[in-house]
């Protein structure tokens, strides 16, 4: 009897190994070799681009270049994540944590699509069919072009693609699919790879539109090898809190279209429904009478979203003051109030500050820099900021205000939401003239910013 061969593979990176290590030399992560019986007779099969006898390199001119064939979900905010619609024979994997709503979009996608006449394969490898039967009757869901299958054999699942032929199918999830050939058990870095790759195929070689559902690890990043990532056309992720209704959902890679781009639905009784001008929501329970509260007009990819700031300043009794933010880089935050105790001598040094952004919407972009500080100001001196007000602009180490990108779409959105007045950096002023019906005020500094919004009293 032949000797058993195994080796020891990385869980977070894939890095192998013939011995076992306690830290992997690869990523630096501690602890997460486990060991894979491994067969060199067993052969996998790989994926090949093109294997045809007569390939050979040719001059880019001579390419001709087609247009990728795009359809629609009927779901316009997903449609705008994935650049204008799902590309026919593209692979999408879609992350994001536990219970947030990946299986509830990608049933209702499912069969928005039966609609229009594609037949869709929905393999399943945690539910029964029953469960997604009950599922799909509380979504209302009732196509006649929607298959379910249950299964999470590999080598079973491919032989129901090809006698049923599906114009599209969905994986939930590749953690629990696995193939016999590999002896590891489902969700271990081989077993993802192999799925993976088989589906990848799958996909080119047969035109067919697969999205893959993957877990994600405790910080927040899609478990399994980055390979898998890689290996994939696109990578779409859920955010938002669980228990909170609202849901967003970001192309972090995007083959076929931008990575800017973001979907917000929210989470209600029967699914997830879009929201086509979340700006509307977000500032909707503004309170009013009280200080710490600012609108800032932010971009996500091409989407003008206007979303309330709030910042909570009080004294601390502790040597050292504490900060947190929700929604933003705390980081960043502690930069720009050193920026204000610097250059406008407020004495925060002895006060908590805490920043949250309202709804669960992360914001990133540099824009929301003199919304930040405003808030704190706001807070520190007790003095609330107009309710008609909207301010957008980056702040910079010495104080200044520098310009942003969109300007002419925030003053807009502002305007179409009843706001009255926005703050900008004066560099923008410039072609906004054509602008009517709201006041434009230009600030170069931090200084000007906190006049022309809390006045002369803003103080130290």
């Amino acid at each position: 009897m032949s000797k058993i061969k195994t080796k020891h593979i990385c869980q977070n990176c894939g890095y192998e190994s013939l011995k076992w290590m306690g830290k992997c030399p690869e990523c630096d992560r501690w602890n997460s070799f486990v060991e894979e019986v491994y067969d060199q007779k067993t052969k996998h099969d790989l994926f090949v681009l093109n294997d045809k006898k007569d390939n050979k390199p040719i001059p880019i001119n001579s390419v001709e270049a087609v247009e990728e064939y795009r359809f629609s979900t009927n779901i316009k905010e997903l449609d705008r994540v994935l650049g204008g619609g799902v590309v026919k024979g593209s692979l999408i994997l879609v992350g994001g944590d536990p219970g947030i709503g990946k299986s509830t979009l990608l049933i209702q996608v499912s069969n928005e699509i039966a609609k229009q006449g594609m037949k869709v394969l929905y393999i399943s490898g945690e539910e029964s069919a029953q469960q997604i039967k009950m599922r799909g009757k509380r979504l209302n869901i009732n196509s006649d072009n929607l298959y379910i299958f249950a299964e999470n054999n590999l080598k079973i699942i491919e032989k129901q693609i090809d006698t049923l032929k599906p114009d599209i199918m969905i994986v939930d999830s590749i953690q629990t699919v696995f193939s016999p050939d590999i002896t590891s058990a489902p969700g271990s870095v081989s077993q993802i790879k192999e799925g993976t790759s088989k589906f990848m195929k799958i996909s080119k070689n047969l035109g067919i539109t697969t999205f893959i559902v993957g877990h994600v690890t405790k910080e927040g990043s899609l478990a399994g090898p980055k390979i898998l990532e890689h290996m994939v056309d696109t990578v779409i992720y859920f955010e938002g809190e669980r228990y909170n209704t609202y849901r967003m959902i970001r192309a972090v890679k995007n083959r076929f279209g931008s990575t800017n781009e973001l979907g917000v639905f929210e989470m209600r009784d029967l699914g997830l429904v879009e929201i086509e001008n979340p700006s509307k929501i977000l500032i909707s329970e503004r309170p009013k009478g009280v200080s710490g509260s600012v609108i800032v007009s932010t971009i996500e990819g091409t989407r003008p979203m206007l979303v309330e700031l709030q910042a909570l300043v009080s004294p601390t009794s502790f040597g050292i003051p504490r900060r947190m933010a929700t929604g933003f880089d705390q980081n960043r935050v502690n930069l720009l109030i050193a920026v204000l105790e610097k250059r406008v001598g407020m004495q925060i040094q002895n006060q908590d500050v805490y920043i949250n952004v309202v709804g669960g919407i992360r914001i990133s972009e540099p824009a929301a820099d003199l919304g930040i500080a405003l808030s704190i100001a706001s807070g520190f001196r007790n003095i609330e900021i107009r309710q008609d007000t909207v301010v957008a602009g980056e702040i910079g180490l010495t104080g200044e205000v520098r310009g942003v990108s969109f300007i002419e779409k925030r003053i807009i959105e502002s305007k179409k939401l009843g706001f009255k007045r926005i703050v900008i950096p004066k560099n923008n002023l410039s072609g906004t003239e054509k602008v009517q019906g709201i006041e434009i005020i230009g600030v170069k500094n931090i200084k000007e910013a906190l006049e022309s919004v809390l006045g002369g009293s803003y103080g130290v």
